[in-house]
């Protein structure tokens, strides 16, 4: 950590996408900005996750300089269904006049084009945040990198560093699913349509990624256990149960399985700290709304310290203006996903009836569709 910086205006503790996206949302302003990670530059290289990417997403991104569409697939159709039951519904970019619902892009890409767009800017990396103590100017940071300490003083500091711990402050809802994600090469080709497909155990997701497919298989923990122990073609085969004749398999990449829960911070800002992204909440991946909720937490964050921070980075009324005004989309994204779990992960019969019935009707109620499918590509907000 050999490195002179002893101030900052912002510290934002956590170079992932959201973190990194921040920096670079405040580069060129007038606040001194510093990026600290616990891992090393490029720890992202060998990340095997896909993300979904929103059309809102995509806008900022481009607002930022950060947009490479060259390493992003698009997803022009999404269709919905449940197995074992009636309803289906698919949503249409052609619809709303725009070339993709959303966007398919791997974590490592989007880091790297982050990274190399903030290629000048101040950061430390391979270090930990020991302890960090607020007074009334500034917050003091001490940091770690095994038998060195320093300190660094800041105005705000931003925790974008990753998924909630379980202090008090966090709330855990824990979905007793685990997700087990992998890459499958599809029969006949994607055609850019990507599938939400609703089992007993869980939702299981086909997201195009150029040439193939990133899926998203949720199930209870001890089944997850067993899917990453089958071989390919056992793995293809359960695959193509959840699909019937819809869709065909032909080879797939490495799996891995993490568990899922709701993990919500509930206060976002103390005197001269705010969280953001996945520091602020975790979201199940169905609808893949989590990404693209911390992205609109980093934009508004820049813009509220940039247009009511009066040079204070820091600024109490300014924080309790970010906290009020992100308040509807955190609510709002959290209560989509949150209910779409809830409603359709489970075997009950009338329930399977109540699903198909309103699949059915997201089908013929275009103001219906159109509202799920702008909150999927905005959020809470519509933004234009």
């Amino acid at each position: 950590m050999a490195d002179t910086l002893d101030s900052v205006d912002v510290a934002i503790v956590g170079a992932g996408p959201v973190g990194m996206a921040l920096a670079l949302a405040l580069a060129g302003g007038p606040y001194s900005v510093l990026l600290i990670d616990t891992r090393q530059r490029g720890a992202w290289a060998a990340d095997p996750r896909a993300l979904a990417l929103s059309h809102g997403t995509r806008q900022i991104l481009e607002r930022l300089g950060a947009w490479n569409g060259r390493l992003a697939t698009p997803i022009e159709t999404i269709h919905i269904s449940q197995r074992g039951g009636f309803g289906r519904t698919l949503i249409d970019s052609a619809d709303y006049g725009i070339p993709a619902l959303g966007y398919v892009m791997r974590y490592r890409d989007l880091a790297a084009t982050l990274d190399q767009s903030l290629a000048t800017s101040r950061r430390l990396s391979n270090c930990t945040v020991v302890k960090i103590l607020a007074n009334r100017d500034a917050a003091d940071i001490t940091l770690g990198d095994g038998g060195e300490k320093r300190s660094i003083a800041a105005r705000l500091v931003v925790h974008a560093e990753g998924t909630p711990g379980n202090d008090a402050g966090v709330r855990v809802y824990d979905y007793r699913q685990h997700a087990v994600v992998a890459e499958v090469r599809p029969l006949a080709g994607h055609g850019h349509r990507a599938w939400e497909r609703f089992t007993p155990d869980g939702p299981v997701a086909l997201l195009p990624l150029a040439q193939d497919y990133s899926v998203v298989f949720t199930m209870p923990p001890e089944k997850a256990g067993q899917f990453i122990e089958l071989d390919e073609q056992a793995f293809l085969a359960a695959l193509r149960i959840q699909f019937g004749s819809r869709m065909d398999f032909v080879a797939s990449g490495p799996r891995a399985s993490f568990p899922l829960a709701l993990r919500v911070r509930q206060q976002l800002t103390v005197p001269r700290q705010v969280w953001i992204g996945n520091a602020a909440q975790s979201l199940h991946p169905v609808s893949g709304q989590g990404f693209n909720l911390g992205l609109r937490d980093a934009w508004e964050l820049a813009e509220t310290l940039l247009t009511r921070a009066s040079g204070d980075a820091g600024d109490a009324a300014a924080l309790t203006f970010y906290a009020q005004g992100r308040r509807g989309d955190r609510r709002g994204s959290m209560a989509f996903t949150d209910g779409i779990v809830r409603l359709f992960s489970n075997d009950v019969g009338p329930l399977r009836v109540a699903r198909g019935l309103g699949l059915l009707s997201l089908d013929l109620l275009p103001p219906l569709r159109h509202f799920v499918a702008r909150r999927m590509m905005w959020g809470a907000r519509a933004w234009p």
